[in-house]
């Protein structure tokens, strides 16, 4: 009951990595799962680096179909800029199959920074 690793799936959007420009991550299928979220970890920013974050959304894996997440499907909020040495929480309730994530840089050098997402209210327990 108390068991939520096995409950859960996770996947890796964002290697943590020295980010220098933007990152779009591999498409990420939801498929077997009815809710998901995206966790964003920072680290240092070197010379105001200016990182922005957003979800995208899909019925497909084709990159030009991927459109951002609109706000109401968007539990919380992704901050304007990513701080140094913060987390970033925000919940997915759209039905679309595949999400992504996108990092965009708008400024300075760099950020380390990671990204996972993590998938909830699977049809199939325990989740390997």
């Amino acid at each position: 009951m108390r068991d939520l690793a096995n409950n859960l799936g996770a996947v890796q959007a964002v290697a943590p990595a020295v980010l220098s420009a933007t990152n779009t991550s591999d498409p990420i299928d939801l498929q077997g799962f009815e809710s998901a979220a995206v966790v964003i970890n920072t680290g240092a920013i070197v010379s105001a680096g200016d990182f922005t974050a957003k979800l995208q959304e899909s019925d497909t894996t084709t990159s030009g179909d991927f459109a951002d997440v609109a706000a109401a499907d968007l539990v919380g909020t992704f901050p304007a800029s990513l701080e140094a040495a913060s987390v970033v929480k925000v919940g997915y309730i759209g039905n679309k199959r595949y999400l992504r994530t996108v990092l965009t840089k708008n400024g300075g050098t760099s950020i380390a920074a990671g990204a996972v997402v993590i998938k909830g209210h699977a049809h199939q327990r325990p989740v390997a």
